[in-house]
């Protein structure tokens, strides 16, 4: 039994995709507006200035557009070859959060490294440095991908990323990267018996890692039933509800949320979703989640117009980035899984998640512009099985 290849590839376009770059412009402001609503008591309480967040995302803002200008007129199939020095650097600054004076320790994790006044987080770079690894090996190893030997360099890097984050600990980037390398994989042409032998140890050891840590365990008790630790672990879920619920139909307006009074934690980055929820209402929320889907749809839209192996697997990776963690965020947010730390990409409050973004976004149109020296792929390859 064969199947066509997963996404029919058309010819290149020729003009880029503008409507893409309007789209993120504009979630970017609005996750500018959304986070001074978030987080002006906080700012105000805790450093005596209701736009302290605002103005560190603002400067986030401007240094993502700078690169994403870059990037929107530098030729992607030049990044092919900078896909060893992008997973070593993304190799050596996780391996610098666990250095005494460069990492920097919050809430009990440690996943940001500090340089004066800078703090990066290394995972959000690590996911689309191994995008672009896994697209370049890939694109140059065509044939090999249809044996589980052939795909062991991509999945060899992978798994050094994901124990590299999990030791932080972060569980939520960890599964962002697996499900990342997964989709890569199956994307890339494996047939679905060597998928199905990737997939199975990957799906397994998610129960592994919870049980290996006792605050996991925690979490996923605190998940099946909130009020049984009010105070305690099912806090943060409790408050996340009460701010979508309060929220309604048509939300309490912009501006009036309740729960951003320190009733909910991280109000302005991982639970901005439901700050957003309670302000705006569910079909502010409907509005908001097209929005996320134009961008997943455009982008998914210019892999399969690439006439190129690379630049198709490239674009289809970092866009799967983004969609993978709208969609994990959601879920944490409504109660769906588990509570884990995780931002809401171009919206939440953090810089290398917004810089990191914005550049991704940038290579997108890139790509769509039809730059670079494509390479013919044959899109009568087939799956077999």
């Amino acid at each position: 039994m064969k199947f066509a290849a997963v996404l029919k590839r058309d010819a290149p376009s020729r003009g880029g995709d503008i409507s893409l770059i309007v789209c993120v412009c504009l979630m970017v402001v609005f996750g500018c507006v959304m986070i001074y609503s978030a987080s002006s008591y906080v700012g105000k309480v805790q450093y005596g200035d209701s736009f302290y967040f605002v103005k560190k995302q603002v400067l986030g803002a401007v240094a993502g557009g700078a690169l994403m200008v870059f990037f929107c007129f530098f030729p992607y199939k030049k990044l092919e070859k900078f896909r060893y020095i992008a997973i070593a650097v993304a190799v050596v600054l996780l391996a610098l959060v666990f250095v005494p004076g460069v990492g920097v320790t919050n809430y009990g994790a440690t996943r940001w490294i500090g340089f004066g006044g800078l703090t990066i987080q290394p995972s959000e770079i690590a996911k689309y440095a191994f995008a672009l690894f896994a697209a370049a090996y890939f694109s140059k190893n065509a044939k090999k991908v249809r044996t589980v030997r052939g795909v062991l360099p991509v999945l060899g890097v992978g798994a050094l990323l994901c124990v590299l984050v999990i030791l932080e600990p972060n569980m939520s980037i960890t599964m962002c990267l697996g499900m990342l390398m997964l989709a890569l994989v199956f994307l890339s042409g494996a047939n679905l018996k060597t998928f199905a032998i990737i997939l199975v140890p990957c799906v397994l050891a998610v129960p592994a890692l919870i049980i290996a840590e006792p605050y996991r365990l925690q979490r996923l008790s605190a998940f099946l039933d909130p009020w049984s630790s009010p105070q305690d672990e099912g806090y943060q879920l409790i408050q996340s509800l009460y701010a979508l619920g309060g929220g309604g139909l048509f939300g309490v307006g912009l501006f009036n949320s309740a729960q951003k009074y320190r009733f909910l934690p991280f109000a302005e980055s991982d639970f901005i979703l439901s700050v957003m929820g309670e302000e705006l209402g569910f079909f502010g929320l409907l509005i908001f989640f097209a929005a996320c889907a134009f961008i997943v749809w455009r982008g998914l839209r210019i892999a399969r117009r690439c006439a190129d192996r690379f630049g198709y697997l490239l674009a289809a990776g970092f866009t799967l980035v983004y969609g993978i963690q709208v969609v994990v965020n959601a879920l944490v947010v409504s109660g769906t899984i588990p509570p884990t730390g995780l931002p809401l990409p171009l919206i939440s409050s953090g810089n290398t998640s917004l810089v990191i973004t914005m550049a991704s976004m940038g290579v997108l149109y890139n790509i769509s512009r039809g730059q670079g020296s494509p390479r013919p792929v044959n899109i009568k390859s087939a799956r077999a099985v």
